[in-house]
């Protein structure tokens, strides 16, 4: 990959409303929605309606992370729940998905 750029132009930040839990069972429409557009341009996920996350949600966010890794795109994460933000922390993915955004609990 030769040094992503992302701006304005090239990044997309998407709301996902609806999804109130990234847990096993609804983790497919997100991939299926976000897979071909991670593999396009920069995209960041506002996960601000997000209060759960389990395996299958954060195998998910790990999906789509690699495949927008795989075609020179930046993934990230953005408006995290404070139980959300500590939970990607725990399995250390804080670094790579959370955005500067991010809501810290306190």
């Amino acid at each position: 990959m030769n040094g992503t750029r992302c701006d304005e132009t090239t990044n997309v930040a998407i709301e996902p409303s609806e999804l109130t839990e990234l847990v096993r069972g609804n983790e497919q429409r997100l991939l299926d929605r976000l897979a071909p557009l991670v593999r396009r341009q920069c995209v960041s996920l506002d996960l601000g309606s997000v209060e759960r996350i389990d395996a299958a949600g954060i195998a998910a966010l790990i999906s789509l992370y690699g495949s927008a890794r795989e075609t020179g795109h930046l993934f990230n994460v953005l408006n995290a729940s404070p139980r959300v933000a500590q939970i990607l922390s725990l399995v250390g993915l804080d670094r790579l998905l959370l955005s500067e955004n991010v809501v810290h609990s306190s």
